[in-house]
Parts: C-alpha cells; sequence; structure tokens
C-alpha cells in the first residue's frame, strides 16, 4: 500500500474549477442584454457630470443581479478613467446579510478613512455620529461615490439609511462629492416595505431580474464548460439536463452550475471522463442539500437563531411546537453562542410567519375552544441536522 494517500488523485475532467465557483466573474455577461442596457441608460449620468442616479434591482438569488451589477461598475469605472474632465469615481459595495445598519456605515466609513487613521470605535457612539463621518470622509475624498448595498432587504432600519443618503447633499451634509445609491434585493416586493418618505426622495430606477428558462440556461452553462473542463469532459445531454432541472426549479443560472460542479466531482469520484446524465442525477441530491444550507445562512441572525431553536426542539422530539416554547429556546440557543436575543413575542412569531411563508417551516392551526384559545404550533419542513450544521459553521466563521 502507498504511503501517499493522494498519489493516484488528479482532475481527468476540470481544467478550470474556479470558472464553476460562486466568486467567478465572467468578463462577458450572458443572457441579460435587457437588464444591462437598462442599467446602462441608468448610469449615464455619471459620464456627464451630473447626480447620479438610484437603482434597485429586484430577483431572487442566482439571477445574475451581483454579477451585472460588477461588470457594469468595472466599465463605468474604466470609461470614468480614460476622460479626465469626468470627476474620480468610487464604488463601495457592502453585504448587508445579518448587518446592522451602524455596522454597516461603520463599515464604509472605515474603508473611507486614511491609512493613518484611529478605524471608527465599534462601541461608544451611535449611528448618527457614523453617518457625520462618513460624510466628512465621502467630502474629503470628493468625487462621485456609489454605495452598493447588497441583500439589502436583509437590512434593519432600511429606510433610515434611504432616507439619509439620497437628502444628504440637499441637507448641506456633503458639500465635495456626489453620492448614488444601488440597492440589490432577494425579494420583487421589497420596494413595498418601505416608507412613502422614502419612496418619494429615492426616486429609484428599478430593474427586475426574471428567472433564468431552459434556453438561456444553457447557454451559459456551454459557455462555462468550454472553459471549465477538458475537450469531452462534459456531453451536451449533460447540460441539458442540468439546464432544464434548474429551468423547472428555479430559473436560477447558480444552481445550474452547481449542477454541473457537482457533476463533475460524482463523474471523477466514480473514475469517469466524461459528465453525463446520470452523474447530474447524482449531483442533483448534493446540491439539493447545499442549496438549503444557502438558504439558512441567507437569512437574519434571529432569523437563524429561531431555526436552530427549533431543529434542536424538533431532535428531542418535541414538535410541533408553540412559539411561546420557541422562544424559550431560543434565547438559550441566543445566549449559548453570545448573542443578544429579541425580547418579545411578538417580534419572535413575526419571524415564525416569515420562515412560514419562506418555506421553512410547516404551520398547524388549533382551536381549543373557548378555554384553550386558537394557536399555531411549528415545525422544521427540512430535516434538523441540516440546520443545527449549518448554524455551527456559520457562527465558526464569524470567530
Amino acid at each position: 500500500m502507498s504511503t501517499d494517500p493522494f498519489e493516484d488523485m488528479e482532475d481527468n475532467i476540470l481544467l478550470n474549477q474556479h470558472v464553476l465557483t460562486e466568486d467567478y466573474q465572467p468578463e462577458v455577461i450572458l443572457e441579460r442584454d435587457e437588464e444591462i442596457d437598462d442599467y446602462r441608460f441608468s448610469l449615464r449620468h455619471v459620464l456627464n457630470g451630473r447626480q447620479p442616479e438610484n437603482i434597485m434591482l429586484y430577483g431572487k438569488a442566482g439571477l445574475g443581479k451581483t454579477a451585472v451589477t460588477k461588470y457594469m461598475m468595472d466599465a463605468l469605472q474604466a470609461k470614468v478613467t480614460e476622460n479626465d474632465d469626468i470627476d474620480d469615481l468610487h464604488v463601495h459595495q457592502k453585504n448587508c446579510n445579518g448587518q446592522s445598519l451602524f455596522m454597516v456605515v461603520r463599515s464604509l466609513v472605515n474603508d473611507l478613512l486614511p491609512d493613518h487613521a484611529s478605524s471608527f470605535p465599534k462601541r461608544g457612539l451611535g449611528t448618527g455620529d457614523a453617518f457625520e463621518e462618513l460624510y466628512t470622509q465621502l467630502d474629503r475624498i470628493g468625487g462621485t461615490h456609489y454605495l452598493i448595498f447588497d441583500e439589502i432587504d436583509h437590512l434593519d432600519k432600511v429606510n433610515t439609511l434611504l432616507y439619509e443618503l439620497p437628502r444628504a447633499r440637499s441637507n448641506n451634509r456633503i458639500t465635495n462629492c456626489r453620492i448614488g445609491i444601488i440597492g440589490i434585493s432577494n425579494k420583487y416586493t421589497f420596494r413595498k416595505s418601505l416608507s412613502a418618505k422614502v419612496k418619494d426622495t429615492l426616486m429609484e430606477t428599478e430593474i427586475s431580474f426574471s428567472p433564468y428558462d431552459a434556453h438561456e440556461l444553457r447557454t451559459i452553462l456551454r459557455d462555462r464548460a468550454d472553459r471549465a473542463f477538458v475537450d469531452g469532459g462534459c456531453g451536451d445531454s449533460a447540460i441539458r439536463m442540468a439546464a432544464a432541472v434548474s429551468a423547472s426549479d428555479m430559473g436560477n443560472a447558480r444552481q445550474a452550475i452547481d449542477l454541473l460542479r457537482m457533476g463533475a466531482e460524482v463523474a471523477e469520484r466514480n473514475g469517469d471522463s466524461c459528465i453525463t446524465d446520470d452523474h447530474i442525477d447524482e449531483a442533483r441530491d448534493l446540491v439539493q442539500r447545499g442549496r438549503l444550507k444557502n438558504r439558512i445562512r441567507d437569512q437574519t441572525q434571529h432569523a437563524q437563531l429561531i431555526l436552530e431553536a427549533i431543529a434542536r426542539l424538533q431532535t428531542h422530539g418535541k414538535a410541533p411546537v408553540r412559539s411561546k416554547v420557541i422562544k424559550r429556546q431560543y434565547e438559550s440557543v441566543a445566549n449559548s453562542w453570545n448573542h443578544d436575543p429579541l425580547t418579545t413575542l411578538k417580534s419572535i412569531q413575526d419571524h415564525l410567519s416569515e420562515l412560514h411563508m419562506l418555506g421553512f417551516l410547516s404551520r398547524r392551526d388549533n382551536n381549543q375552544g373557548v378555554s384553550g384559545g386558537q394557536y399555531y404550533e411549528y415545525e422544521l419542513d427540512m430535516e434538523p441536522e441540516i440546520i443545527i450544521n449549518t448554524r455551527t459553521e456559520v457562527e465558526a466563521t464569524e470567530e
């Protein structure tokens, strides 16, 4: 027996695995011509030295919103650099998932501070102080700034953010620079949650990203396969199957690409030199499990803690369970991870309703009559182990 356990391991199919990863940025964006054209028209003001337009992008995860934004910002930056008569463009991007308003503004401030300056403190100052310092640094740098907020629907006090920033110049908070906002949301209904005064202030352009159909996904997958695999490493039938599966599910390019990547891993594990339909079929279960973990990670911190609380109750045979019991377990879980729990039952019930609507929970209506009243009981609509394992991974990465 060999003393080297990796002696016979080599990539027989993969040529460039990075092409199939989530952080890969393609040089050309396929099947999003209409969205790019809308984006291009909205960004024209920067090239004319005018106030940048606020833009909101809507669509489920995996539809290309972030990739298109990166592509457009890179192209805009290059165009600005070519012309000395246009103000310098600065692009700042923040992901709002699991972040408070203070954390997001503080992070922007720290990105803008000069190298010799001390970081904006985590404690002792409030959100208003962070905004003041943000304006100071933006004016110090000058030029045009685009502030991009990915997963903005996850941010608490989002009305404050979207009311404060667009009015900064008219309120004389900034004088030497211009700022525009780009919000990226996975919820098509996000705008409805905003206050009337925010909607009036924002006056944004809306760009909606619809799910891909099977034909569009095949185009994307063929391009990725040409770059990712050796010649003959992926059959066209496997590409068609991966596209069809994803199109019939969520129209999600990320899911389709994951099927190809996992199909390659299955094929290589079996010692096969070409990805076939059978490999894609086996990859479906693996991708589904990974997709569930990503959906859990996409939830707010408190929603994740509530899911973990129900998962732990369910592993001990205590589900379906009422919201009062969930609240007690949630507080215990939050404290175990050193997080400050929500304090009201109503806030827990609001999260439970949202998680039920998103398909994480099943809900049973109980009516005990005059004496017992009416109430809901909840249980998970997935394996509790997936949630517990995902939560452990999340907390480990945040240490």
